[in-house]
């Protein structure tokens, strides 16, 4: 059996990668710069070991566009190279000179940007020719000059450069004139540079002024500078909520800063917005397969020297790296609310109505999560108070309406306020862990409803009760509905009747409207109207069919619409009829009241 190597033809490696490799033409700039401050970097590396010698000279890169000659120049005063340095880093495509230092000099915890070796070939996105100039900061070594117009062959000759650094020259394309223009690099520099941390000037105008607020430490800073920083990533959004620094040495290193934002009718649950940094330079304005699905609507920064990247430094690469980052982030919010639901409770309750969706989809997504979140997952009560899972009884009453008639029946009972449109999913959740039951107010009709001391039982000759009858006064009215008819004797006098639509049902029909789904035409909630015998309406009501019989079945009927009505059940399309019957029903009783005799 015969081994061999595989074979490369240099000549084909340059179109990949100008036309695959990166997404996205500008990122040239990034890879440039960033290769500028590994040079910067490495300098002060050797400075620090006594291995090259200390100037008072800026360390400093320079962009400088020459509109006349279409050239785009970055130019460095960091550690420079020799001939022989040329041949090995540039033209040895993919070999990664920032590996080799570290293993020379400084082990793997230096901030040092480079890894593939292939940035540097960024720049034939753009240009058809690119020439280097540079001179290494070892003495008594000569300037090198470096050209290459995109093909497998180069030049190497000497160079001209005067002081310890590199100029890049880029040769731009005729398909490039967005690159010669001033405005244009400078969006693409605070974009992808701004935090960078050597100074760089375009043009002679510093463009990063301030170092990024995560490499400080937390109690080292002010809400103000957290809510000037949130400004300088999102310039047009309102101030956030409240933020979570990120501070993480083991097992991983992990800086950052997550905001919780405002969240109004247009905020798109869906979109990622964190920034994503890697040793201070952006890579990307999404952290999806970063974050946990239910903090994917966070703002803010991450950076992280051992997040894994793609070979273009422009998308992360999923590992188990990522998926402990992914956890540890989940732990850190975790632990951000459950400290201020207890040390800032009024605040934590004012930022409930912007939070509440989060937290309650960490609870159904992540096992983790939900064990701590139990302990600051609260609900506003009708009456306007605050309670937690902690404090509820085994049978919880929620509605959805804090102005429901309904309430009148449950005035002596906490009920939740339920606003979340995930809340029927989070009810069936919780009950299966807990022993717990979640239960509508117009959901099932309670035991502790009714007074069963003024039921009306007595039977009559025929053995029936009142109860019976009135049920079947209002089943004969309403024979035109598929619906279920109660007469109860209820606690309170004051409503006359109510719906009960079947909780089970009822949360089956709020999932298939969440997920988008149509409900099915053939898709019936079962109802039943309860009537409550000792409310004076229904006492009349039933006493006037013996003289008029009709107008007490159109006042039933009226009866059942305001039912609807008032739960907010009621067919759009039906509302004209509605209209119809009720000027029907008011004409016929104001003209039997012109019949009667005067009291």
């Amino acid at each position: 059996m015969a081994q061999k190597n595989l074979k490369i033809h240099t000549e084909n490696i340059l179109p990949i990668i100008k036309r695959w490799l990166y997404s996205d033409k500008d990122i040239f700039i990034r890879e440039l710069v960033s290769n500028a401050c590994d040079a910067l970097r490495k300098l002060q590396i050797l400075q620090s070991q006594q291995l090259a010698a200390i100037t008072e000279e800026e360390l400093k890169i320079e962009l400088i566009v020459n509109k006349e000659a279409r050239t785009l120049q970055f130019v460095d005063t960091g550690i420079g190279m020799t001939a022989e340095e040329v041949e090995k880093y540039i033209a040895q495509i993919a070999f990664s000179g920032a590996e080799e230092f570290l293993e020379k000099y400084q082990g793997q915890n230096e901030q040092i940007i480079g890894h593939f070796g292939l940035g540097f070939y960024s720049a034939y996105m753009v240009a058809s020719q690119v020439t280097i100039d540079t001179l290494s900061y070892q003495p008594e070594t000569e300037p090198a000059f470096w050209s290459c117009a995109g093909s497998s062959e180069y030049t190497l000759e000497k160079g001209t450069r005067a002081k310890r650094g590199t100029t890049i020259t880029l040769h731009l394309g005729e398909d490039s004139d967005d690159f010669l223009e001033e405005n244009q690099l400078r969006k693409i520099l605070e974009r992808y540079c701004l935090f960078l941390p050597y100074s760089i000037y375009l043009n002679g105008s510093r463009i990063n002024e301030k170092d990024p607020l995560w490499l400080k430490n937390a109690s080292d800073c002010t809400e103000q500078e957290y809510l000037d920083f949130y400004h300088t990533l999102y310039p047009l959004e309102p101030d956030p909520i409240f933020w979570i620094h990120l501070n993480v040495d083991i097992p991983f290193h992990l800086k950052g800063i997550l905001y919780f934002p405002k969240i109004g009718r247009q905020f798109d649950w869906k979109q990622s917005n964190i920034q994503l940094f890697v040793n201070r330079v952006f890579v990307s304005d999404t952290c999806k397969d970063l974050m946990p699905d239910f903090l994917t609507c966070l703002r803010g920064a991450i950076d992280s020297p051992d997040i894994p990247l793609n070979v273009s430094r422009s998308s992360l690469q999923m590992d188990r790296t990522v998926r402990q980052l992914s956890s540890h982030i989940s732990k850190k919010v975790a632990d951000k609310l459950a400290s201020l639901h207890q040390l800032e409770k009024e605040k934590f309750q004012a930022a409930w109505p912007e939070i509440e969706m989060i937290v309650k989809l960490g609870i159904l997504q992540d096992e983790k999560f939900y064990s701590r979140a139990k302990e600051f997952l609260i609900w506003k009560t009708v009456s306007g108070t605050w309670t937690t899972l902690e404090a509820a009884s085994e049978k919880v009453f929620y509605t959805s309406d804090a102005h429901s008639p309904l309430l009148e029946l449950y005035k002596d009972k906490e009920v939740l306020l339920s606003t979340c449109p995930i809340d029927s999913h989070l009810f069936g959740f919780l009950e299966s862990k807990l022993s717990l039951k979640f239960q509508r107010i117009d959901g099932a009709l309670d035991n502790s409803l009714i007074d069963a001391s003024r039921e009306k039982d007595i039977l009559d000759s025929d053995g029936r009760t009142e109860s019976a009858k009135i049920a079947d006064f209002f089943r004969k009215a309403l024979h035109s509905h598929a619906i279920e008819v109660e007469a109860k004797s209820l606690a309170s006098d004051s409503l006359p009747a109510f719906l009960i639509s079947d909780e089970n049902i009822r949360r089956l029909r709020d999932s298939l409207a969440i997920s988008g789904r149509e409900i099915p035409a053939s898709f019936k909630t079962s109802k039943t109207l309860v009537v409550n015998t000792n409310n004076s309406l229904v006492s009349s009501l039933y006493r006037l069919q013996d003289t008029h019989s009709e107008l007490a079945q159109d006042v039933a009927q009226h009866l059942y619409d305001l039912s609807l009505l008032s739960q907010k059940e009621i067919d759009p399309s039906a509302m004209a009829q509605f209209m119809k019957r009720s000027t029907d029903v008011l004409g016929k009783l104001l003209n039997l009241s012109t019949h009667l005799p005067n009291s």
